[in-house]
């Protein structure tokens, strides 16, 4: 009996040697290995994806751009086929996906990151796949949002913001920056930390996710957002493969992304990302900064502000032929229907 289980076993085990890493791939992103959107995310839907495949697949993570090109070039290398999965963020291509950028916006996100993945998957076929073509989207996510990080300045009102500097990556990121009173100043997050240190920007939109990554405790002395921690929008990104490759794949082996995709996988990321927020802001203010919560009424001030910035969205996109006020309700719509806060 003990020999035919081991002679079994072996036989197994060189069946699944035989089919081992049939499909080699490489994902490439902008972010360093420590970030979590590495080591909590990516790490874990791609060693998943390879778990479902029984082996078969095997996905190599080139972190930090280390494959060439900036993080603005990662959606064309994706189309090109110059690697077969990326992670980036839309609105480093500004314009390309202006259908998404809807939950972007101020007053439709404001503090519910599960909610939101879960909304971007349920209108994504209706509403937003044309914009993806050359490519097969794994999975959409957002981020925590856009918190203000200051330099010097403990901004408790739009008009503390007035003609001063702000990073933020996208477009309706700049637009909220404008409505503010401020100058926005686009680029990818990996610089921002010379930028505040040399006084290019005055501060920035961004989580406090990304404080412990990039150090950014050291460059500012404030972090502030609303009373309920609700933010001025947030940011969109995307894990996409080639068109092409995904469609050479067979069945099973799409199956086995799909499933490591699932509502579950946005549910949990959604968690990773809200408590690598508060593991941020925990480090900056362990660092001396200054953590501000505004009033109610001090956060009023900042979204009557911003209002009018999702009316500038349906302008702009009506140009397109896109329907900016209904996919305004129905993107709020479906994060209410799958509120977790």
């Amino acid at each position: 009996m003990f020999v035919r289980s081991l002679a079994a076993a072996a036989l197994a085990l060189f069946s699944t040697a035989a089919h081992a890493q049939e499909y080699s791939f490489t994902l490439h992103h902008f972010l360093g290995p420590q970030a979590p959107a590495h080591s909590q995310m990516l790490e874990p839907w791609a060693r998943q994806v390879e778990r479902n495949s029984d082996g078969r697949v095997a996905i190599e993570i080139f972190p930090s751009m280390t494959l060439g090109g900036r993080p603005t070039e990662l959606i064309q290398q994706a189309r090109d086929g110059v690697v077969d999965l990326i992670w980036t963020l839309n609105g480093y291509t500004p314009g390309l996906f202006p259908r998404t950028e809807v939950f972007e916006l101020p007053t439709v996100f404001e503090n519910d990151i599960p909610a939101t993945n879960l909304a971007m998957r349920a209108l994504f076929d209706a509403y937003l796949a044309e914009e993806y073509q050359g490519l097969e989207v794994m999975f959409l996510h957002a981020h925590a949002g856009q918190g203000i990080q200051m330099v010097d300045m403990a901004a408790r009102s739009p008009s503390d913001l007035e003609r001063t500097s702000l990073r933020i990556p996208t477009r309706t990121g700049a637009w909220v920056i404008e409505a503010l009173g401020a100058q926005p100043v686009a680029m990818p997050v990996p610089e921002l930390p010379q930028a505040l240190s040399k006084g290019v920007v005055d501060g920035a939109l961004i989580p406090w996710e990304i404080i412990p990554a990039l150090r950014i405790f050291q460059q500012t002395e404030y972090q502030i957002e609303g009373p309920n921690a609700e933010r001025l929008g947030t940011s969109v990104f995307q894990v996409s493969m080639n068109q092409s490759r995904w469609d050479d794949l067979p069945e099973d082996i799409q199956a086995a992304f799909r499933d490591a995709s699932n509502e579950e996988f946005l549910r949990q990321i959604g968690d990773v990302w809200r408590q690598a927020d508060d593991t941020g802001i925990r480090i900056a203010v362990e660092n001396g900064n200054q953590h501000l919560m505004l009033t109610a009424e001090e956060w009023a001030s900042f979204e009557d502000a911003v209002a009018p910035v999702v009316e500038r969205w349906q302008d702009e996109v009506s140009g397109s032929d896109i329907d900016g006020e209904a996919l305004v309700e129905a993107a709020r719509q479906a994060i209410a229907d799958n509120a977790t806060r």
